[in-house]
């Protein structure tokens, strides 16, 4: 009997082709969620405030293929990039893969339902806001343990 091979999800991300590398994605949205860094100290803080092109009911792109024109500054997630984004959660395919580890039961793949990413609490589907609907980024930022509140400068 011959080696049986691996379901793709389960080899090296350099050995995936594009179709392959795209249905990895277990769609969560998070990556399209804005994130702010204090200048300081290089901390990356998580918002609920979604990309424009993220619908926020399923936490799907609206413009996938256009997304790079239509956002410039939107991350061209690479093979090379997966592993090295401090941002992206410890819960993203992407990132689980780099590192060499499985993927979670709830990812779509292993559990054939697109809905036990939202029932396992990890999507962004209906837990965020379009940033065209925000004035300020900065009230939106999710500290745990922490209320953010606004400190107007005082103008002399």
């Amino acid at each position: 009997m011959g080696e049986v091979t691996p379901p793709f999800w389960e080899r090296p991300l350099d050995t995936l082709d594009g179709t392959e590398w795209e249905a990895l994605c277990d769609g969560c949205g998070q990556c399209c969620l804005h994130k702010l860094e204090d200048a300081d100290t290089g901390e990356i803080y998580e918002t609920d405030v979604a990309c424009t092109l993220l619908d926020v009911c399923t936490a799907r792109c609206t413009d996938y293929p256009n997304r790079k024109a239509k956002v410039p500054d939107c991350l061209q997630l690479t093979r090379e990039t997966a592993g090295t984004l401090p941002w992206l959660p410890e819960t993203c395919a992407y990132r689980l893969r780099a590192e060499g580890k499985p993927l979670y039961d709830w990812h779509y793949l292993i559990s054939g339902s697109r809905e036990t990413i939202i029932e396992a609490g990890v999507s962004a589907a209906g837990r965020v806001i379009s940033e065209d609907e925000v004035d300020a980024i900065e009230d939106h930022v999710r500290i745990e343990g922490f209320e953010a509140i606004r400190v107007e400068d005082d103008e002399e």
